[in-house]
C-alpha cells in the first residue's frame, strides 16, 4: 500500500490534526505548551533541526487546520491544489537520504528548515503518494457521532471506522449492543 516512510508521515498528520479541541478526546486543544511539542516530535520521530520556542509552537499550531483541510477537501483535485500550496509554501527540495535504519526515503527540505516547514512538506509528500496511488478513501475521519478525529484507513479491506484517540469503536459498539438490549 504506502512506503514506510509515508506510513509515518500520514500518522504524524492525524495525531497533529487530532490535537484540536474537535478532535481529541479531551476536548481540549492538546498541543498549547512547548513540552506537548516536544512530546509529539519525539513520539512521531521527526528529525532535523528544534527550536522547542514558543514561536515554533504556534507554527505547529497553525499548520493543524490546513492539513485537517486535506481530509475535507471535497475533490482530487482541491486536495492536490493544497498539497501543492504545502509544498511550495514549505520550500519543497526533494532528495533522498537514509537514516535511523529506515533505508532510503525522501525528504523534501534541508534538516535544518524551520520544524513547521519540515512537517509540513513532509505530510504533503505523503499526501502525494495517497493522491497518485488513489487511496484518498483511506483518509477517513472517525465515524462515532461524538468525535471529529481524522485517521488513516492502513487495513487491508478499508473497513476502519473509527479512530484510535477516544475508544470510539468501543464506546459504539457498547452503545449499539445496549440499544439492541433495550429494544428486544
Amino acid at each position: 500500500m504506502f512506503t514506510h516512510d509515508v506510513e509515518l508521515s500520514l500518522q504524524a498528520a492525524t495525531t497533529l490534526v487530532n490535537t484540536l479541541p474537535d478532535a481529541s478526546p479531551s476536548g481540549e486543544d492538546e498541543l498549547t505548551t512547548v513540552e506537548q511539542l516536544s512530546t509529539w516530535f519525539e513520539r512521531e520521530g521527526f528529525t532535523g533541526d528544534r527550536q522547542g520556542s514558543t514561536a515554533e509552537l504556534e507554527s505547529l499550531r497553525a499548520l493543524r487546520l490546513p492539513l485537517r483541510a486535506l481530509w475535507a477537501a471535497p475533490t482530487d483535485r482541491d486536495a492536490v491544489a493544497l498539497v501543492n500550496a504545502m509544498l511550495a509554501d514549505g520550500g519543497a527540495l526533494p532528495r533522498l537520504v537514509d537514516h535511523d535504519g529506515l533505508g532510503w526515503h525522501i525528504h523534501a527540505n534541508a534538516p535544518d528548515a524551520p520544524l513547521a516547514d519540515r512537517v509540513m512538506v513532509e505530510i504533503a509528500m505523503a499526501w502525494v503518494d495517497v493522491l497518485r496511488q488513489r487511496e484518498r478513501e483511506r483518509m477517513k475521519t472517525c465515524a462515532a457521532d461524538d468525535c471529529g478525529a481524522v485517521l488513516v484507513d492502513f487495513s487491508r479491506n478499508r473497513s476502519k471506522r473509527f479512530c484510535d484517540t477516544g475508544n470510539c469503536g468501543n464506546r459504539m459498539h457498547v452503545r449499539a449492543f445496549r440499544a439492541r438490549q433495550a429494544d428486544a
